[in-house]
């Protein structure tokens, strides 16, 4: 789940010796102590959460140094040595300090302040190391906006400041704070997922992966795209990380594809966009699921229950695309390396195939996420002993100290990240953003998805994935998700079934009354709601509105959300993840950049069928019936954009099969779905059929 990129990991500093045990031993307590507080949680969660970003402070401290390049330098080490014990004991002072602090009637004492101004300017400091300079310029304007400028400008975002000692009390002590929320769920459910990940890769599950995508699709047309594909969506269900998805099964994939007459800047873009989808597949979705679960107050395994289906299109959508190529190119299937399903199994299935199906049975059982976690992993040592590479005492080490080192990035991010989001929170920002989303779009809930789409891709130029997301979501998840639920306000003023109670709501954001007399279309409900102003909105939303949709329409703009703020992998100007495909495939960046945005379009798809359609209810029937014309659409409109199927299309035939693809997922009437359907599936046969009349005899 770590956003690191190789050139950052190799910035961090190589220890030997003692000092290398002794900070394996280190990694290894930090990891045991939050499995045990799991199962026994001795301590309270402030002091939890506390003590989680002292011990990672500390070694990313130690691990990353102030000046890139410096990793050798013994005065640097010194520094940043006595950095991370400053920034650990301040971390474990606050919590003791609390009940004083609440004494004195809130007013710190000046070791209070010594231990809050070091906590901040720490996260400040670490997070650029890790991240970069953008979230530290966050956390810097964010805290001056609360208690200097703010007051200085006019209009909405005008704020009459606070005194700095309440910032300092509300950055350390509030609910979204450092260690708030956010920093709860880092230092639970993500931690936890985390280690089991690492437990995943070194009982050998991650040769599983390539081996069994091998079997299943290696002799498929497209082979190697699709066995990356499916590599790179097993893969995300343990690490969750697009660039180390990339990273870590691209030096096999991509060569394979090259090898099988894939263009390199196609192959790095297969991976990049297959290794994207790792952090939409279930069950851990990288650390959003987590992080939504905790906005949504939605449970986590409904939220990943409802997640499979859209990230299953989305694994299709790169499939289709690779068969498709594959066609146009000519390109003959892989031959046999002998590796068969029953083999792979006997190799490391155990190891991948228990756990994570006992990870997903206790979790639909309604067992929490860090119990399941805690129980994933022990499945995962005990499986071991049925593959060949069984987990001894050495090995369940190296799995727990390989765990922490992967969550220090995460972990002082998310802690560092609660003092943005703390500001949102205090100031009322995320709720005045809302309100400029809903009125610069005129209530058209397309150009509010387009905005925040943008909006995603320029935070992603600088923020990891997860905090894009975090951002994002504080701002504009409120705007979207009243978008979303007007339309069932809409259906009920076209058909006349808005009440008395809501009649009367309406009346008050109506200028001319008379227009709500007569029979209304869907154009002129829709014109009438959207006109309306929040004031009056909102109430009506809460009368009209069933809650499970009230609840399937903020589920759907957080998960917006998440699907738009991974595009910065795939997206040039930034395509984190393409650009690490590229390096692997020798091909130039911007060009496996543009391959790797075109071939994920269906992150861009797919949420509008989420913003449109009841993709997320939660009802089965309408979900599966959604998706088989997603898939159908899908596959038309890569057809049209490759200008090829089975064989390849005239300009003309390119053309209605955009067209139907498109008429398959865009909101209209069953009969249009069918139709846009039907149109595809005689274009596929025709071509087929073509392509077996071409097939030399």
């Amino acid at each position: 789940m770590s956003d690191e990129t190789p050139v950052e990991a190799a910035a961090q500093r190589d220890f030997t010796g003692l000092t290398n045990t002794a900070l394996a031993i280190l990694c290894f307590l930090i990891a045991v102590g939050h499995i045990y507080v799991a199962f026994d949680p001795i301590i309270s969660e402030f002091h939890r959460n506390a003590y989680h970003f002292a011990g990672f402070a500390f070694l990313a401290a130690i691990l990353h140094p102030l000046i890139k390049g410096k990793t050798r330098s013994k005065p640097m080490l010194a520094f940043d040595l006595t950095l991370g014990i400053l920034v650990a004991a301040a971390a474990i002072y606050l919590p003791f300090a609390e009940q004083g602090i609440y004494d004195r009637d809130v007013k710190f004492s000046p070791l209070d302040w010594a231990a809050s101004v070091i906590c901040i300017v720490g996260a400040i400091e670490l997070t650029r190391r890790l991240t970069g300079w953008v979230i530290p310029c966050l956390i810097v304007i964010a805290i001056s906006y609360v208690g200097w400028w703010g007051q200085l400008i006019g209009g909405v975002f005008s704020f009459p400041g606070l005194s700095w000692e309440s910032i300092a009390f509300r950055s350390i002590f509030g609910d979204d704070a450092m260690f708030g929320t956010i920093a709860r769920i880092s230092s639970t459910f993500v931690f936890l997922f985390i280690i089991f990940g690492a437990f995943l890769l070194r009982s050998g599950a991650g040769d599983f992966v390539i081996n069994i995508a091998r079997a299943i699709a290696g002799r498929l047309v497209g082979g190697p795209g699709i066995v990356a594909v499916i590599a790179s969506g097993l893969t995300g269900t343990i690490s969750g990380s697009a660039v180390a998805n990339t990273a870590s099964t691209g030096v096999i994939t991509i060569p394979l594809m090259k090898k099988a007459g894939f263009p390199p800047k196609f192959a790095g873009g297969v991976e990049a966009a297959s290794s994207t989808g790792g952090q939409l597949m279930p069950p851990i979705m990288g650390a959003g699921a987590f992080v939504m679960a905790s906005f949504t107050q939605i449970p986590y395994e409904t939220i990943v229950a409802v997640a499979a289906l859209p990230a299953l299109l989305y694994f299709l959508s790169v499939v289709f695309f690779v068969r498709i190529e594959a066609r146009r190119l000519g390109l003959p299937p892989m031959e046999s390396d002998g590796e068969t399903v029953g083999s792979a199994f006997k190799k490391g299935g155990a190891s991948f195939v228990i756990p994570i199906g006992g990870l997903i049975a206790m979790l639909v059982s309604g067992f929490t996420p860090a119990y399941a976690a805690v129980f994933g992993i022990l499945a995962v040592i005990a499986s071991s002993w049925l593959t060949q590479n069984p987990m001894g005492p050495r090995a369940v080490f190296e799995a727990l100290v390989m765990g922490t080192k992967g969550m220090i990035m995460t972990a002082v991010l998310l802690c560092a990240v609660g003092l943005v989001v703390n500001v949102i929170a205090t100031a009322g920002i995320g709720n005045t953003f809302s309100l400029m989303i809903a009125d610069w779009a005129g209530g058209n809930l397309l150009i509010a998805i387009v905005m925040v789409a943008i909006a995603s891709l320029v935070l992603g130029m600088g923020l990891p994935v997860t905090a894009a997301y975090i951002v994002l979501a504080t701002l504009s998840a409120p705007a979207l998700a009243g978008m979303i639920a007007d339309r069932f306000v809409i259906e009920a003023l076209a058909a006349g079934t808005l009440g008395d109670a809501g009649n009367a709501v309406l009346m008050f954001g109506v200028p001319d009354p008379s227009v709500l007399t007569g029979p209304l279309t869907t154009e002129s409900a829709t014109a009438i709601i959207r006109a309306l102003p929040l004031e009056v909105a909102a109430p009506l939303r809460d009368l009209v509105v069933p809650q499970d949709v009230t609840v399937a329409a903020i589920l759907s703009a957080h998960m917006i959300i998440f699907w738009l703020s991974q595009d910065s992998n795939v997206t040039p100007p930034v395509a984190l993840a393409a650009f690490t495909a590229a390096a692997i495939a020798k091909a130039p960046a911007m060009a496996t950049g543009f391959a790797s945005w075109k071939l994920a379009k269906g992150l861009y798809i797919v949420p509008l069928m989420m913003a449109y359609t009841p993709f997320l209810s939660g009802d089965w029937g309408a979900m599966i019936v959604i998706f088989a014309f997603g898939v159908v659409g899908i596959y038309g409109l890569a057809g049209a954009l490759q200008g090829c199927m089975e064989a390849p299309l005239n300009p003309v035939m390119r053309i209605i099969a955009g067209f139907a693809g498109a008429a398959c997922i865009w909101p209209a009437p069953m009969v249009v779905h069918i139709g846009g359907a039907a149109v595809v599936l005689v274009l596929l046969a025709l071509n087929a059929r073509q392509l077996h009349q071409t097939a030399p005899a």
